[in-house]
Parts: structure tokens; C-alpha cells; sequence
């Protein structure tokens, strides 16, 4: 891996965009930019035209929605997993059976990628798509943030382009949206980012909007916001591949890739999977997101992230004035 350089850490002034529909024309060109394979950065700023995501233009099928504040129950497959740093506010009403999960994380293999159970921690991690929701069509992840708004999500900056409408789909999984889709409607990112793509500087907050009157976090609860944790911290990352359609997850040690970068050895963190969250397997929180260095990495065994500290701190503040 070649030198990169540092970064300009000295970060300015968070932006914030309103979203608007972009041209239908561009449609095209979006469709061949989602299918595009190869390691995890998302290079590709095709734009999208951006129906709405109301329930008679999304091609999901709305599966009954999981509790996704329920307590951990042993999978069939013995397959452990995490639980919720935070219990969402109130659950989907919809009835629905329990999520599978398990308690501990101590059994799975340090470094082994697999499929993400449907379970309440990957319940707040979803798929993003421009234009219209379908399957084979999402470009890139994100997962909810908690704040006193209950309506941010975390993803790369380097995920967005233009102004085309996104939605989110928390839990996606084979064509179906358990919790909803939910439309954002803003983006914030850093000055540093938007003039130079500084690299240290590779995270996004997004707002979406009320589903029925729901915020996004009453109905899947959300991670907090992680900083300035040991750069060794052991993390589990969530991705959503371009190739798949449904989510992955991996639990391993990070470490220092640089001043501002931190990166994480897991396998086939492929495109789609920017903007992931890596957990904390500690206290629960997201303290670094697929992104950073080249975009988040070159190959699909190497993932990194900017570093969390003060100016995702600030970002997240502003984020959270503007949007309440």
C-alpha cells in the first residue's frame, strides 16, 4: 500500500444540502453505475431521477416488520451475533415474530465474513437506492445515528452525488422492506470534503423524513455516535454488496492506518458495502463507517475509515440543529 497523504484535518464548515428531484434523463445512467463490481468505493457520480418513495412506486414487498427492540433468542443456525446499543423509542406496530439472535459475539471467527442475521443490531443498518426501489438497485449503506431528532443516518460522502432523491431501507433483505423505505431529505457533509474530497473527512449525515408520522429511530432504534475510541477497538461491520441482497457482517480488530485513517481486515467487503458502520463490539457505538482511504480501499479485504473525533463531532451537531 503506497504512502497517502494526511489529510487536511483542520476541518471547515459543515454543508448541508436540501435534496430535489434530478432528471428522469439520467436513469440510464444510473442503472449501469449499481451493477458496477470491484472493490468497495463507489467512484461512479451517476445521477438519478428520484420518484418519491410512497408505497405505490416502491417494487419492495413489505414484509411484517420485526420487533427491533426485542430481546436476544438463540438462532437456529447458532450463528451469534450482537444486540442494540440503544432500544428504539417504540417498536413497528405491525405483529410480526421475534428477530433471530444471539447474546455474545466472543464465538464468532475474528475476521470471517457471513451474512448478517435479521436481528435488531442489522434491523438499523439498510440499503440506500436512487430512483426507484428495487432489488438490484441499491449503491451504497448507511445506518441510524441516535439524536435527540431520531431522523439521521451515517454514511460515506463519497456515496453521494448531485441532488437525486435517495431512500433508505433499513433491513433490507431479498426484495423486502420490513421497516419501510424512508425518503432523505438532506445531506451534510464537510466543506473539506466538498472542495478537495479530503479523504479524513469521507462521512455524511443524511435526514430523512417521518414515515406515517414515525421517526426512523421509534421504529429500529439507532447506534450512538462513537469517538475518539483505542485504535485497536474490535468492531463488527455491516455492508450491503452490489452483488447480493442481503447484508454482510464481520467482527475483527482495527488498527492504524495513518494520523486520521483506521482500517480493519475483513473479506469480501465488495462495492455497495461504503458507508457500513463498524460497531463497537465494546460499548455499542459507531465509531467508524466503510470510507476514507481510496474511498474506503482497493482491494475487498482491507476496509478503512476517516477517523471519528472532533469533526465528525461537529458535523453530527450541526447536523442535529438543522434538523430538529
Amino acid at each position: 500500500m503506497g504512502q497517502h497523504r494526511a489529510g487536511q484535518h483542520a476541518r471547515r464548515t459543515p454543508r448541508r444540502r436540501v435534496l430535489r428531484p434530478a432528471l428522469a434523463t439520467a436513469c440510464a445512467a444510473l442503472a449501469v453505475a449499481a451493477v458496477l463490481a470491484g472493490a468497495h468505493t463507489l467512484t461512479s457520480r451517476a445521477t438519478a431521477a428520484a420518484p418519491g418513495a410512497s408505497p405505490g412506486e416502491v417494487a419492495l414487498t413489505a414484509s411484517a416488520a420485526p420487533a427491533a427492540g426485542a430481546s436476544a433468542v438463540a438462532s437456529p443456525t447458532g450463528t451469534p451475533t450482537g444486540t442494540p446499543a440503544v432500544a428504539p423509542a417504540t417498536a413497528e406496530p405491525s405483529p410480526a415474530p421475534a428477530p433471530t439472535t444471539s447474546t455474545t459475539t466472543a464465538a464468532v471467527e475474528q475476521g470471517a465474513t457471513r451474512e448478517a442475521p435479521a436481528d435488531a443490531d442489522s434491523a438499523m443498518v439498510g440499503a440506500l437506492f436512487r430512483g426507484t426501489v428495487a432489488a438490484g438497485r441499491h449503491f451504497c449503506t448507511a445506518s441510524v445515528v441516535h439524536s435527540p431528532t431520531g431522523n439521521l443516518l451515517l454514511t460515506a460522502a463519497h456515496c453521494l452525488s448531485g441532488s437525486a432523491t435517495m431512500t433508505f431501507v433499513p433491513g433490507y433483505r431479498n426484495g423486502s422492506a420490513p421497516y419501510g423505505s424512508w425518503k432523505v431529505t438532506a445531506v451534510h457533509t464537510t466543506s473539506g470534503w466538498d472542495s478537495s474530497r479530503d479523504q479524513d473527512e469521507d462521512f455524511a449525515i443524511l435526514e430523512v423524513a417521518t414515515d406515517h408520522g414515525r421517526r426512523i429511530e421509534d421504529v429500529v432504534g439507532a447506534h450512538p455516535l462513537g469517538t475518539g475510541e483505542d485504535f485497536t477497538a474490535q468492531v463488527r461491520l455491516f455492508g450491503y454488496p452490489d452483488s447480493r441482497e442481503s447484508p454482510i457482517t464481520c467482527v475483527n480488530a482495527t488498527s492504524r492506518e495513518d494520523t486520521y485513517q483506521r482500517a480493519v481486515d475483513c473479506p469480501s467487503y465488495t462495492g455497495g458495502t461504503s458507508g457500513g458502520p463498524w460497531i463497537s463490539t465494546a460499548t455499542g457505538a459507531v465509531i467508524g463507517l466503510i470510507g476514507g482511504y481510496q474511498e474506503g480501499g482497493d482491494t475487498a479485504d482491507t476496509s478503512y475509515s476517516a477517523l471519528f473525533d472532533h469533526t465528525v463531532e461537529n458535523l453530527y451537531a450541526t447536523a442535529v440543529a438543522e434538523a430538529g
